[in-house]
């Protein structure tokens, strides 16, 4: 890639090796800590093998920001070839990552690095970083790359279906009690991400009416959709369900 500006994100944005390999993109490791057994995300701990440490020891890891000295690691090389960076990741609302960018950036020369809030997770951020790497890609610089995403991040639209509480009271977000009743009426809680944000949005029961909500809402965007942005995420679900 031959672009003046460098796409840097984190690992969080659940893009697949190809998208982020094409385009160049710089993705930085949050870190994941089963006591005391320290991974980086996506580099020495894989999707599956985070579900197999989660099973196996019966506990949620905890996860940490990568410190602003790795973030310097990471864009020292890229500012050092004369390129310039714009970095968007997890969002200001889940996580202090995009406060470790801002110190790491404060190291460099100003107007050189910029930093987006995605205001968003997972694939909701993936977008953002392919349509940022198709900016550059087209020889914006950074500045024009940070106001269009801008622009942008507004108009993400991310929601998921939970199929098991057992996740969300593990990690303190329901208790027993609601766990205990979310199981028992088949309740599949559909979250959206508003405002930095994880809201409930509905509390369908089944999974079936779950996804039913999903596409509900999706049919609603009907006309005002970019069909080039449209991601489809999951935690190893059935063939029948991808589908």
């Amino acid at each position: 890639m031959n672009n003046k500006v460098v796409i840097v994100t984190d690992s969080t944005c659940d893009l697949s090796p190809e998208l982020i390999n094409k385009y160049g993109i710089v993705v930085v490791p949050l870190l994941v800590t089963f006591n005391d057994e320290v991974y980086q995300d996506g580099v020495t701990l894989t999707t599956s093998k985070l579900y197999e440490l989660v099973e196996e020891k019966k506990m949620l890891p905890k996860t940490a920001s990568p410190s602003p000295s790795v973030f310097i690691e990471a864009f020292r090389p890229i500012i050092e070839a004369g390129k310039d960076i714009v970095y968007l990741g997890i969002g200001s609302g889940f996580s202090g990552t995009l406060q470790n960018a801002y110190l790491a950036k404060t190291e460099f020369e100003e107007g050189r690095i910029e930093l987006v809030d995605s205001c968003n997770l997972s694939t909701g951020i993936g977008l953002l970083v392919l349509k940022a790497a198709k900016f550059a890609s087209q020889g914006d610089d950074a500045k024009t790359i940070k106001r269009k995403l801008e622009e942008i991040v507004p108009k993400v639209h991310s929601q998921f279906v939970i199929d098991t509480f057992e996740y969300l009271h593990k990690g303190g977000r329901c208790s027993g009690m609601q766990a205990l009743i979310g199981t028992m009426f088949k309740i599949k809680p559909l979250i959206r991400v508003v405002n930095n944000k994880m809201v409930v949005a509905e509390k369908p029961r089944g999974k079936k009416m779950g996804l039913d909500a999903m596409i509900r809402d999706i049919l609603s965007y009907v006309g005002r959709l970019d069909k080039d942005a449209v991601m489809i995420t999951h935690s190893f679900a059935s063939e029948d369900e991808v589908e």
